[in-house]
């Protein structure tokens, strides 16, 4: 497997610092003196085996907020992702408490209506390509997924948490309301009424409760978050690549359509999918009665 980790540290400049980033790699099983070269980025760490790519949140200090800096990173690695051939599947989870508590407040709370549209824009921006990318986004929760951290959940195209998290769209209690995608893609989800409820309410529900109402696809215990993850992944990556990113391009566009429209764009995709090698490997292997080798 290859894999490629870039640390949440600065690059070490004493002799400590330097120690513990070189057993951390030894811990990865990687080249600490090359990985040195490479690292990027002070909020995310990342690792590649094989088709899929975990994405770690590591801001704990401040439970993960997006702040600047944050959407700057997340921003240049979904680049990086949508150009990487080899990945397939992404999944997003943080660390310590939260999955993402939301928005960087003291950011937030002296921006003028000009700055608080550009904000909006850069969020939604950057959820809107998770939506359209051909990867597919899993979401595990290990805690709070609040306010623009729900938001990131909801563009993603699959989402399981553990027992332990909790999630909710607080910010009308902090006089605004959520503006990266939570009142439109909330209702799409789980219904008007119920997201109706949770926005106007600033309501936090637990996993269980997101799970009951249709927001979690499964929830699991704390310890088994990874593996679960992992484990959707895979059921992911047996099948064709091809042909479940068209079927994430035709549910997420037709779902914005009227039914007529969305039938069309169904049968478009369909067709797409006759051009391909997958439908030819996967189709000559059920009739021959083996497991198709999807490249």
């Amino acid at each position: 497997s290859a894999y490629a980790v870039v640390t949440s540290e600065k690059q070490p400049n004493d002799k400590s610092s330097y120690e513990q980033f070189i057993s951390l790699c030894k811990r990865h099983g990687i080249d600490g003196d090359q990985l040195r070269m490479e690292m990027e980025y002070q909020t995310i760490l990342i690792e590649q085996n094989g088709s899929v790519l975990k994405v770690l949140f590591n801001n704990p200090e401040k439970l993960n907020a997006l702040t600047d800096t944050f959407l700057q990173e997340y921003t240049d690695l979904l680049n990086k992702i949508d150009s990487n051939d080899e990945v397939q599947v992404v999944i997003l989870t943080g660390s310590g408490k939260a999955f993402i508590a939301g928005a960087d407040i003291t950011l937030m709370r002296t921006m003028k209506p000009a700055e608080a549209a550009e904000y909006s824009k850069v969020t939604t921006e950057v959820y809107r390509r998770m939506e359209v990318s051909k990867k597919i986004f899993i979401a595990a929760i290990n805690g709070f997924a609040f306010g623009g951290g729900c938001e990131m959940t909801l563009a993603c195209d699959l989402r399981i948490a553990s027992k332990k998290a909790k999630m909710g769209l607080p910010e009308v209690g902090l006089g605004i309301f959520p503006g990266g995608g939570g009142t439109q893609r909330l209702p799409r989800l789980i219904g008007a009424a119920k997201a109706k409820e949770l926005i106007y309410t600033a309501k936090t529900i637990t996993a269980q409760q997101a799970y009951d109402i249709g927001l979690l696809n499964e929830v699991c215990e704390p310890e088994e978050l990874d593996t679960k993850a992992e484990e959707m992944a895979a059921a992911i990556l047996k099948n064709s690549s091809s042909a479940v990113s068209l079927a994430k391009e035709s549910i997420n566009n037709g779902m914005q359509s009227d039914i007529i429209s969305a039938m069309n764009l169904e049968k478009n995709l369909f067709a797409l999918c006759f051009g391909t090698d997958d439908q030819i490997e996967g189709m000559n292997a059920f009739v021959e009665k083996r497991k198709a080798n999807f490249k």
